[in-house]
């Protein structure tokens, strides 16, 4: 018998937002991304180009600052849709970079707050 494992689904994250598709925005993923990122991955802004990745306060290139969370799964190059302001978001099913701390997740939590975007 095979045996499927699901990952996460698009928007799982979300408890709620604003009407109207306001909280989203679309953007591309970085060039250097390896694999697929999931729904609910929590990005960082590439200064030069405007490409996003995964948040890394560890990082000099931009993707230091929090600037949205990934609405639909996707990988390199991929334009994808994105939470970017007002909503609600479960804590539980966000992704974070590999390694990160429990202080890194609560300043990239504030950072989220900042945007509008609560998590809970």
């Amino acid at each position: 018998m095979t045996v499927f494992k699901d990952g996460p689904r698009t928007a799982e994250y979300l408890i709620s937002e604003a009407n109207g598709h306001r909280s989203r925005e679309t953007g591309a993923l970085a060039a250097g991304i390896v694999g697929e990122l999931p729904p609910g991955s929590v990005l960082g802004k590439v200064t030069v180009g405007g490409a996003f990745k995964l948040y890394n306060p560890t990082a000099n290139d931009g993707s230091e600052v929090v600037a949205r969370i990934l609405f639909e799964g996707g990988g390199a190059g991929d334009v994808r849709t994105m939470t970017a302001r007002d909503s609600e978001v479960k804590a539980s099913k966000l992704t974070w970079f590999a390694g990160a701390t429990a202080n890194q997740i609560a300043t990239g939590v504030a950072a989220l707050a900042a945007l509008g975007i609560i998590v809970r």
